[in-house]
């Protein structure tokens, strides 16, 4: 059911740094070729920082852990992919399916695989337009010890309600280098995070804490997206007001709300907000490569 490939296995064998990445941003987050490039990108700034990229997918209702070029193309191509959470797993295995693994979905193969750093964009969350559209990325960051590498929570979302809810299921919200939760395009948000951490060797010491008094729960670490690629409130924030409003007007919900939104803000943008999304995910795969080092005992690369 789970598929390793040649090199996870011989990167798990010998104890090296290994960071997990998402592949919905794959299948259903970005337009085609930008999800093609995105993969190998993100997998190469894992390479560079001297960790091991762990693309998870699905493919033929097969569970693939790492994932090569081939395979990334199958699914940058695939024209009907199933968006994988966990509620997903047995309909894709039993139908031999192909799809791309969301954060809750690819969470829950990287832990059976033995890996415990994961690089991705933004986490899901609470949804504005509907109370009761809670993402299972949350339940899953509650109940699966792992570092998640993210942005934030996107901006889509009802953040003041996807922190609540993080608290409430004792889920640490780390800021890397700063003390306001990341709004995913934005670097600011107005919100606190539990914990201002400042570099990898703060943040695998913070992990081994939690995880040592008995928690279960993630260590999710917010990166802001780098300054000088940050989206100005007054420009996005009517832009993803705008998306919600089409959103509700269509009656888009459930597991198609998110693809549609962020295609829907891409397109009032001027393509703006892909090219952020684009930074924040490299930046992130970096991040999470650096901490994967620190946990698997390897020395820090030197910029």
């Amino acid at each position: 059911m789970f598929v390793l490939s040649d090199e996870i296995k011989r990167a798990r064998e010998m104890d090296a740094p290994i960071v997990a990445l998402e592949s919905t941003v794959i299948t259903h987050g970005l337009p085609t070729p930008q999800n093609m490039e995105l993969a190998l990108a993100m997998e190469d700034k894992v390479r560079a920082e001297g960790a091991v990229p762990a693309t998870v997918a699905l493919l033929d209702g097969k569970i693939r852990v790492g994932i090569g070029k081939t395979e990334l193309e199958r699914l940058a191509y695939a024209k009907d992919p199933v968006k994988v959470s966990r509620r997903d797993f047995a309909k894709v295995i039993v139908k031999k399916l192909d799809g791309g693994t969301t954060v809750a979905g690819t969470m829950l193969a990287s832990q059976k695989a033995g890996i415990n750093v994961f690089a991705t964009g933004g986490i899901g969350g609470v949804h504005r337009e509907s109370y009761l559209d809670i993402s299972t990325d949350l339940q899953a960051l509650a109940d699966t010890p792992m570092i998640v590498v993210c942005a934030g929570a996107k901006s889509i979302l009802d953040l003041p309600a996807t922190l609540e809810y993080l608290e409430t299921m004792a889920v640490p919200v780390v800021g890397y280098g700063t003390d306001e939760f990341p709004a995913f395009f934005s670097r600011q948000s107005g919100l606190d995070v539990s914990v201002r951490l400042d570099s990898p060797e703060e943040i695998a010491a913070f992990a081994k804490a939690h995880w040592d008094v008995g928690m279960k729960s993630a260590i999710l670490v917010t990166n802001p997206i780098p300054t000088e690629h940050s989206l100005d409130d007054d420009f996005i924030n009517p832009i993803i007001a705008q998306a919600s409003a089409d959103a509700q007007e269509k009656g888009i919900h459930g597991q198609a709300l998110t693809p549609f939104l962020l295609a829907r803000i891409n397109e009032l943008s001027g393509g703006k907000s892909l090219q952020s999304n684009l930074v924040l995910l490299h930046n992130n795969a970096t991040l999470a490569a650096k901490i994967a080092k620190v946990m698997s005992g390897k020395k820090e690369k030197k910029v």
